[in-house]
């Protein structure tokens, strides 16, 4: 159980807006990179893995292909180093973690795509 201190200590380095993202996604990840005296925006594409912890502490893990070879990245989602992050498909997966990807290679990596949820609205009239 955490303390109040901590919590408190805590929710000042929270993100406003938290970062969405499920196991599974296909995710753009801009990130800023500082090289010297300038800053840029650097997109890491890729699909998330696993994620872990809570709070302050959580973090999500994208794996990605390139040059044949696999890499992984970790990415605390409260990090000031991340701009922000755009999922571009959802995955239908059974599992948490799918550490079984790095174990596959070409087409044998690929997941079924979830169905897009559509919100009901109750504004809209019935379709007829």
């Amino acid at each position: 159980m955490q303390s109040a201190l901590i919590s408190h200590v805590e929710s000042a380095h929270l993100r406003k807006s938290p970062i969405s993202v499920h196991v599974g996604d296909l995710v753009d990840v801009y990130c800023r990179i500082t090289e010297g005296d300038k800053e840029r925006i650097q997109i890491f594409s890729g699909t998330v893995i696993m994620q872990k912890g809570h709070g302050i502490n959580h973090a999500f893990t994208v794996r990605r292909i390139v040059n044949n070879e696999g890499v992984e990245r970790i990415f605390p989602s409260h990090s000031p180093k991340i701009e922000r992050v755009e999922v571009k498909r959802s995955s239908k997966v059974r599992r948490s973690k799918l550490y079984y990807l790095r174990d596959l290679t070409g087409k044998a990596t690929r997941l079924k795509e979830r169905d897009p949820i559509i919100p009901a609205s109750s504004d809209t009239p019935p379709a007829q």
